[in-house]
């Protein structure tokens, strides 16, 4: 009798129209170490031949799900994992990147704490594999606190690993959401059991500006569901000022002044001096961010993920990536 093969993680990609990023991603779970692994990538309903690039990879380990009707992405992901085969599952967006060695060191983690799920940490990159900045993640139990009050859990879902089984006794991702998937999602864990972490730089956070101001809308409309839905306190005022300094970064000054006050009536005094450099001056945002490289590039913690982040830049300039299969038309 033939036996079927498991592998040890199930990782969901979900991709819609991102074909000129998907590689990279891919090759980054690609090249884990240590780990048995399938890639469940779910298309949902792209029109930029996505399939086909998937169909040259020369790695057997990937298997394509196609959406004919776009489920959004916390429906794509609930297809993914519908197909999977592990008992662990692990989600990755499309943009985002990993270390070669995040898979591996996540088990061995949730094995010796006996946990059912586990994030690590991670740094933010802009297209060019530049990192904007990191930091060492809170702990579980701080996390677990945050998670009252906030998404806590860094880097999104591109972080996490599940145990299977726990995903299934939680639920699904609501597809109903957009902005508050994930958190929905941590809360709901955090419900069963408390994750457990590896505070090592194993994740690259793209970044992408120009769909921040769409985002933050969509998360002001959604933070009263999910407070209503779990009971949590939303601290209204750290929202606020995030969206007060992305805006900034994207030179939309009036609208970084309106986020500023309302965080400011929501209780951050901190958000009174923000307000006024920004009003004061103008462009100042963008400034801090750009003229701070050196700083960031001594952070230990940003090098430790720009070893991994050096060999996909020069894996990327390389004129035969995407790898294909010679055989292929």
């Amino acid at each position: 009798m033939r036996r079927i093969h498991v592998p040890d993680v199930s990782v969901i990609v979900p991709t819609r129209d991102r074909r000129a990023r998907l590689g990279l991603t891919l090759q980054s779970v690609l090249w884990q170490r240590s780990v048995d692994l399938e890639i469940v990538v779910v298309d949902d309903g792209s029109s930029d031949r996505t399939a086909e690039m998937i169909s040259r990879m020369r790695d057997q380990r990937i298997r394509l799900v196609r959406n004919a009707v776009p489920l959004g992405e916390g429906g794509a992901r609930n297809r993914g994992v519908e197909h999977a085969a592990a008992p662990w599952i692990a989600f990755l967006d499309d943009d985002d990147l990993w270390a070669p060695d995040k898979l591996r060191r996540q088990l061995d983690a949730v094995r010796r704490a006996g946990a059912g799920w586990v994030y690590a940490g991670d740094v933010v990159i802009d297209d060019d594999l530049e990192i904007l900045h990191g930091a060492r993640p809170p702990p579980p139990r701080q996390v677990m606190s945050d998670l009252m009050r906030h998404n806590a859990v860094p880097a999104g879902a591109s972080n996490v690993l599940v145990d299977a089984a726990l995903l299934a006794r939680v639920g699904p991702f609501d597809p109903e959401l957009h902005r508050t998937t994930d958190w929905d999602m941590w809360l709901r864990l955090a419900r069963v059991g408390p994750p457990t972490w590896v505070p090592l730089p194993l994740v690259a956070n793209c970044a992408h500006p120009a769909s921040i101001s769409r985002d933050m809308e969509m998360l002001f409309a959604e933070l009263p569901l999910i407070a209503e839905r779990y009971g949590v306190r939303v601290d209204r005022a750290r929202h606020y000022r995030w969206a007060a300094w992305n805006s900034l970064l994207e030179g939309r000054r009036s609208q970084a002044l309106r986020y500023y006050a309302q965080a400011i009536a929501a209780g951050d005094a901190v958000s009174i001096v923000r307000a006024l450099f920004a009003f004061v001056l103008p462009g100042y945002a963008r400034r801090r961010a750009a003229a701070s490289p050196g700083a960031v590039e001594r952070d230990p913690w940003v090098r430790q993920a720009r070893t991994w982040l050096d060999a996909l830049s020069a894996l990327r300039r390389d004129p035969e990536f995407p790898p294909t299969d010679p055989s292929s038309p």
